[in-house]
């Protein structure tokens, strides 16, 4: 390829460098190994990403997993402003303050929200004891009374919200599935019974394991 589209920073924490040779991915996917940080600013990594704009390699730079406080710091040094922000966000952490202050007129940053479904991409990594988003009663009734599925319904709450989605599948019909999410609306209280589902749960915290405090 002679450029990329968009490149992201995908967590604000700067980790040594490790050959794909030695191990892929080379971060902390890595069971039973502690990841090894290194002493980057993030100031240093966006500069680099702005250079790779200007050299025509990357047309848009972004990031993922940042919160109100990094992003505020990251605006007040960037020559170019973040393209986009990826961050995990569904009914049970709906990231209210973030969304809100990226939707500021004068900061103004697109969300594109991953995990859309909840834990359902995380059990297939080990995750035990997690509530099924698409079986939960609240998001069931809501998509039987519209005629429309779990999943196009916890879609159609980001999207309904601003905010772009990422949702991944295989099956030819759940990707139809998946893109049908214009025709309808969620009502006040839909949304009301949604917000009622938020309580925090964060699937996607790999400082948990790794003793490294990202999210807190």
């Amino acid at each position: 390829m002679d450029y990329v589209d968009l490149y992201l920073m995908h967590f604000p924490v700067s980790l040594k460098y490790v050959d794909f040779e030695t191990r892929y991915p080379p971060d902390w996917n890595d069971p039973g190994r502690k990841s090894d940080v290194v002493d980057v600013p993030i100031s240093e990594t966006w500069a680099a990403m702005e250079e790779l704009v200007t050299e025509g390699l990357v047309k848009n730079i972004g990031i993922s997993n940042f919160n109100n406080q990094l992003i505020m710091d990251l605006m007040k040094y960037a020559k170019i402003k973040p393209n986009v922000l990826q961050v995990e966000l569904h009914p049970f952490l709906h990231q209210n303050q973030l969304v809100n202050y990226c939707q500021r007129k004068e900061v103004h940053i697109p969300i594109t929200a991953y995990s859309s479904f909840g834990s359902i991409s995380y059990i297939p990594l080990g995750l035990k004891n997690a509530v099924n988003l698409l079986e939960h009663n609240v998001v069931k009734s809501i998509a039987s009374k519209h005629k429309k599925t779990a999943a196009q319904v916890l879609l159609r709450w980001a999207v309904q919200r601003g905010i772009a989605v990422i949702p991944k599948a295989t099956d030819e019909n759940r990707l139809k599935e998946n893109f049908s999410v214009f025709d309808f609306e969620l009502d006040s209280k839909d949304m009301s019974d949604l917000k009622g589902l938020d309580n925090g749960t964060r699937y996607n915290d790999p400082g948990v394991d790794n003793d490294i405090p990202i999210f807190g």
